[in-house]
């Protein structure tokens, strides 16, 4: 209704309704439209009449989805007008954080600003360095994994969900938290909320966090993140940047990060999904929330659940001065993905995992063995020798290793069993004399006839090398996927030694990158490659005096259930104990980074899927995102079908009239739909890729956002 003034003009003003969440009182404002947003906030703030720090609050229009943070533009230029309901709320709320190890904590965030600056901050607060490694994921429901997933589900359909969810996680619908012995908060995670870790009794620690005492009662002057109650205790077991504890409980929130504490498999998985096959592995990428746009924007309200995740696997300059919260994060999610299946392993290597993991726990303290020193510094080198060996592994990577190497290209010669598999026969290796020179492998009858021409000649350039290795039988092979007019090729090759196969495969990578074996990396391949045979390998003479009681091991935690269901628990724990000693001697550092070496040395490794249509085809594909590739693959088996390398990209976004990516490659443009996530996922992934790898030593590390949401924004 127009406002009629004293002249008895019409001056254009209205009513605005504002609830103030805080206090849950909606007065209301005569205003007009060309009223800027920080002149409503003011008027707001002066009729309410309460002195308090009102610095942290923004206005929210629900029906709009939206924050109007734009203090300068005015409320026409919002489109707001009388019947609009804004809110007047903090900006930063908490929420519930599960860390890769679990590990669920209380943290306060900022709920306006975009998930990238959201996570950037989260980082900074757990000690983790590159948070752009790092994404939010939702809280997946088992069920979702069964069931194709509607890439837009109608506001009404988004708002059951979401308050199915929060009802789930004990939330009202204003946001606050209600408590009840049915619907307790702490089944969400194997630990419980405290951000001072997990509880005493799900582990054999040898700290006691119950001794745990608060020394410091009050907050920082004017902090608007006040998370102490009125009697000095920490409510609700939040840790905020304004805050102020005792260094006692800083040094144990960090030290619930870098080592956590074991919990029994059958207890996390209720928490992890389990993927059955490659689409199931396509819709948990559903999850991941938007990089671009703030938490209140994509559903999430104060108290709601979020996974913080690695999301790209490139990792960059992991170093154990710096780095023990991020090694020890990526070490458990490393795990997990491996227990829960998540990504697929041998019976070998899952044996290596188990083994490593063991030597972890004992290196913790976790083990139950007093005998363990688990105090015992990992580095034994003083603070200038591990910089100069730092810089070393630095230069290494980006160098020739020798003058003559710029003159002298390496080649392999040998003879190797090779094999064209097709389906529906039944053919045996062939045996060929075989030279790997540069990136292509020329084949010849035999070593007198190398001197002629070849009766083949293939180009791993691009290729996709897979080992296909048994060391119990002595099977020390190579699967290879060739680029071709039609697809990808597949070949096998067949080695007679151990020696010949890191060779080869070292080779063969270096060659899927258009490098050949005098880059400096070709030795530390090849080196890498035979320690992580090494760690597989069985010996006769396990540790005789340990037992799984000893031990206080439980074989079904160290393997998977597939693993764990074809092995017999006795010999799984002879086996995992025959691969311990090959590790035993390794520090809690060089164990973990052992485990995500050989994480990362998994085929599957780095491989993000989803499921696609190409434009104007009705065929369901599977697409591959890969750190430095894009897989087209078989929705069944997984198996490649063509490969396009980023280095060949020139542009890349979203139509989003048809919501169809469009990938423009030097060998032509490939356009296609996501059915499994929204095309916004699987763009943001590509940029993201494309963002980390610009990434280089000498260079500021001061994040570039904007660079960030250009590439990963999905415009032209």
């Amino acid at each position: 209704m127009a406002y009629v003034g004293a002249s008895g003009q019409v001056d254009g003003s209205w009513e605005l309704k504002i609830l103030v969440t805080d206090l849950q009182v909606e007065p209301t404002l005569r205003v007009n439209g060309d009223l800027h947003i920080g002149g409503v906030m003011v008027k707001l703030v002066e009729s309410l009449d309460i002195a308090m720090d009102w610095s942290d609050h923004a206005l929210w229009w629900p029906e709009k989805n939206r924050w109007l943070k734009r203090s300068r533009s005015t409320l026409d230029q919002y489109g707001v007008q009388a019947d609009a309901k804004l809110h007047f709320t903090p900006m930063h709320k908490n929420l519930r954080v599960q860390l890769p190890d679990l590990k669920i904590m209380d943290l306060r965030t900022n709920f306006s600003e975009d998930v990238f600056h959201s996570v950037m901050g989260l980082c900074k607060e757990l000690g983790i360095r590159h948070p752009e490694e790092l994404s939010l994921m939702r809280r997946m429901d088992k069920e979702d994994l069964k069931k194709n997933i509607k890439e837009k589900l109608n506001p009404k359909d988004k708002k059951k969900k979401r308050e199915k969810y929060e009802d789930s996680l004990g939330v009202n619908g204003n946001g606050s938290v209600h408590h009840n012995s049915n619907n307790s908060l702490d089944r969400l995670s194997p630990y419980n909320r405290s951000p001072m870790g997990p509880s005493p009794s799900l582990y054999n620690g040898h700290f006691d966090y119950n001794t745990l005492q608060l020394h410091e009662t009050s907050s920082m002057p004017g902090s608007p993140y006040n998370t102490l109650s009125p009697n000095g205790n920490l409510s609700n077991g939040v840790l905020s940047p304004g805050s102020m504890y005792s260094l006692s409980f800083e040094n144990a929130v960090e030290s619930s990060l870098v080592h956590s504490s074991p919990i029994a498999t059958k207890d996390a998985l209720v928490y992890l999904a389990r993927p059955k096959n490659f689409i199931e592995k396509a819709r948990i990428n559903f999850t991941w929330l938007d990089s671009s746009r703030s938490l209140m924007e994509q559903g999430l309200r104060d108290n709601d659940t979020c996974l913080l995740k690695y999301k790209f696997y490139n990792f960059y300059d992991l170093n154990p001065k710096y780095d023990a919260v991020r090694i020890n994060q990526l070490y458990e999610q490393s795990k997990w993905a491996i227990i829960s299946e998540e990504i697929d392993c041998t019976e070998e290597e899952a044996m290596m995992f188990g083994a490593l993991q063991v030597q972890i726990q004992l290196m913790s303290g976790f083990s139950g063995n007093d005998t363990i020193d688990s105090t015992m510094p990992d580095e034994g080198r003083d603070d200038i020798d591990a910089a100069l060996s730092n810089l070393q592994e630095s230069l290494e990577g980006s160098s020739i290793s020798s003058p003559s190497d710029i003159t002298h290209v390496p080649v392999l010669s040998d003879y190797v069993k090779f094999l064209k598999p097709k389906k529906f026969t039944l053919k045996s290796y062939k045996r060929y004399w075989c030279t790997f020179r540069d990136t292509h492998v020329a084949f010849y009858k035999s070593q007198e006839e190398a001197t002629g021409a070849p009766i083949n000649r293939v180009n791993f350039k691009g290729c996709e090398a897979h080992p296909d290795v048994n060391l119990q039988h002595e099977k020390y092979g190579i699967r290879l996927y060739i680029p071709a007019a039609d697809g990808m090729e597949e070949i096998w090759l067949r080695f007679d030694t151990e020696d010949q196969y890191c060779k080869w495969m070292a080779a063969s990578k270096l060659a899927s990158k258009g490098k050949t074996m005098a880059d400096s990396s070709f030795e530390s391949e090849v080196q890498s490659l035979q320690k992580l045979l090494s760690m597989q390998k069985t010996t006769s003479s396990p540790l005789k005096v340990l037992t799984p009681n000893q031990l206080n091991i439980n074989p079904e935690d160290f393997v998977s259930q597939r693993h764990f269901k074809k092995v017999k628990s006795k010999q799984i724990y002879q086996r995992i104990m025959e691969a311990h000693a090959n590790v035993k001697d390794m520090s809690l550092t060089d164990a973990k980074l052992a485990y995500i070496r050989a994480w990362q040395a998994l085929p599957e490794f780095g491989v993000s899927y989803f499921i696609i249509k190409m434009h104007n085809s009705k065929k369901e594909e599977l697409l591959g995102i890969h750190p430095n590739k894009v897989i087209r693959m078989d929705v069944n088996s997984g198996d490649s079908l063509k490969t396009w390398r980023y280095d060949s990209l020139r542009s890349w976004h979203v139509n989003w009239e048809v919501r169809e990516v469009i990938l423009d490659f030097e060998e032509g443009k490939v356009q296609f739909s996501s059915l499994s996530a929204d095309c916004k996922v699987v763009h943001e992934f590509i940029g993201g890729y494309i963002f980390l790898s610009m990434r280089s030593q000498d260079k500021s590390q001061t994040l570039d956002v904007e660079q960030f949401h250009k590439l990963t924004g999905g415009r032209t």
